[in-house]
């Protein structure tokens, strides 16, 4: 990967503890951070623990880009960093926002977990900030591990340091129920026991989502933004979905992570083709087929009734996640973090992406024409046409 981006890159456990250690590096505790309101709660939750105040940003309706131009002035200047998202590999502006963030003398900083591939300006998403983040549980489908690439090569050591300070000890039973799973979850695939696996996981306390958000816990959340920086107080935040988040990696992790890897071209051109596909049928953005395609690791196809749409994959047997609504803002309140100044574009993407998997695109197109799903576009009422 440091090949790919031309950057130093650091092996971390997953992406959020990469994050959290960028962020403790470059940002002074207490500082404020520009981020998407449409954002994976944990994202959220890292970011507190780091000891700053979420800053959430307008976005571009389409495809839930950051909108730089609707960002006040008087919100720039109160800022310690921008934390970009890259939407299910859609790039943030990111010229953009490097040339604000030298102008501002701060740093700028790439959540580019869904962004594996994606480029701007003829350059990888990745490759424009202080530092950047990805997973290796998204494209790579290592279902563990991520990265921190980094522009100054000499910080590695001091990065490295500050990672291992907080990694918990590998364990035995981790590593067996890791080298067991996949085996596991094409056994419950093939026998169509989906349902019944996320029911027997949510009693042993494995799947702690009942909707699309986490439960906020607000007192709770106060006791622990009290004893912020840290991860301990935010650690049953933190954890949700990847309980291993802080773990030594064990050879049966690595192992498995340098051999998906290896397949990581011919992934990114299905990723890619796929969607081509998408980018091509009703229910995908206007404009949003112009330009290089890029290899999405969702795409977000714009549909007026999601939840029937949602039904009616999974009818077919196809899964939809990576939904993230409400908007980060509605979600926690203005106690836990500053409101959007312009919040309709957010709140309406947030209701009506429908993320798709670029792999299954063809089925995904069938079922929608079987359905009759109905497209929505973006007007600047905010009702959606």
């Amino acid at each position: 990967m440091g090949e790919r981006l031309g950057r130093e890159c650091l092996y971390m456990p997953s992406c959020r503890l990469g994050l959290y250690v960028a962020l403790r590096h470059w940002c002074p505790p207490g500082g404020r951070v520009l981020m998407s309101p449409v954002n994976d709660d944990v994202i959220f939750f890292v970011v507190l623990a780091a000891g700053l105040r979420p800053v959430q940003a307008p976005l571009d309706p389409r495809d839930g880009s950051l909108d730089v131009a609707a960002v006040p002035e008087s919100v720039w200047r109160g800022l310690s960093a921008v934390l970009t998202t890259n939407l299910y590999g859609n790039p943030d502006p990111a010229p953009q926002l490097r040339s604000r963030c030298d102008a501002l003398g701060i740093p700028l900083i790439e959540d580019a977990a869904h962004a594996i591939g994606s480029e701007i300006g003829g350059r990888p998403v990745g490759g424009f900030g202080d530092a950047a983040v990805f997973s290796l549980s998204k494209h790579v489908g290592a279902k563990t591990g991520g990265f921190l690439a980094v522009a100054d090569p000499g910080l590695r050591t001091e990065l490295a340091r500050a990672r291992d300070a907080l990694l918990r000890p590998s364990r035995l039973t981790a590593e067996l129920a890791y080298a067991v799973r996949p085996y596991a979850e094409a056994g419950v695939r093939g026998l169509r026991l989906v349902r019944a696996a996320r029911a027997a996981l949510r009693l042993l306390g494995q799947e702690e989502r009942e909707e699309i958000r986490m439960p906020l816990r607000g007192a709770e959340l106060r006791t622990a933004l009290a004893g912020a920086p840290g991860l301990g107080g935010f650690h049953s935040w933190i954890r949700v979905d990847l309980h291993d988040y802080r773990l030594r990696p064990g050879r049966a992790r690595l192992g498995r992570t340098e051999r998906l890897l290896r397949g990581l071209d011919g992934t990114l051109a299905a990723h890619r083709e796929g969607t081509r596909r998408l980018l091509a049928s009703p229910w995908a953005a206007p404009g949003a087929a112009a330009g290089p395609v890029q290899p999405l690791f969702r795409v977000p196809l714009l549909v007026e009734d999601r939840d029937a749409a949602i039904a009616a994959l999974a009818r077919h047997r196809l899964t939809t996640g990576y939904l993230y609504d409400p908007p980060l803002d509605v979600y926690a309140g203005a106690e836990f973090t500053d409101p959007s100044p312009v919040p309709a574009p957010a709140a309406w993407f947030a209701r009506h992406a429908l993320p798709v998997d670029p792999r299954h695109a063809d089925r995904a197109i069938a079922v929608l024409t079987g359905l009759g799903a109905r497209p929505v576009e973006w007007e600047e009422t905010g009702s959606g046409g």
